[in-house]
């Protein structure tokens, strides 16, 4: 399994109490793998995410994706289609346990990038906090200068 350094498009949006809030868009350099229909992509964050000095990492296979995190922040979030899961982020601020409730993936990623969708709800203990959702693009750098 090759790795490719890529461009990651990230689009995230978030609503709260029925209100949409700006959501961020990060455009960042990463690598990528893919192989049997499994796919790995990281990269590390910056100041503009408040989450500089964390790597983030999606590993993506059979309909389930997760999204670990390491460094300022650690946290690993499983996201299944109908399914809830519980995960602990933690900041230099503390730990918080959290929910997710993964309302749905769409993947089309393949051997050379391709794009990703990810719904979910958000939610501490059993209360909604947001309802959230990721759009990511990966394409493969491009070598010419």
């Amino acid at each position: 399994m090759m790795e490719k350094e890529v461009v990651i498009t990230i689009k995230s949006s978030q609503q709260l109490g029925g209100e949409e809030h700006d959501g961020a868009e990060l455009i960042t350099r990463g690598t990528y793998r893919y192989k049997n229909g499994t796919a790995r992509l990281c990269y590390d964050e910056s100041e503009l995410t408040g989450m500089d000095g964390t790597r983030t990492q999606f590993d993506v296979r059979d309909g389930e994706v997760v999204l670990s995190r390491r460094g300022a922040v650690d946290s690993r979030m499983v996201f299944q289609p109908g399914q809830r899961s519980d995960f602990l982020y933690r900041t230099e601020h503390g730990m918080l346990t959290l929910g997710l409730d993964t309302l749905r993936i769409d993947c089309e990623l393949g051997e050379h990038g391709g794009d990703m969708r990810i719904d979910y709800d958000l939610d501490f203990e059993r209360s909604l906090l947001s309802r959230n959702q990721f759009i990511i693009n990966v394409k493969e750098k491009d070598i010419k200068s």
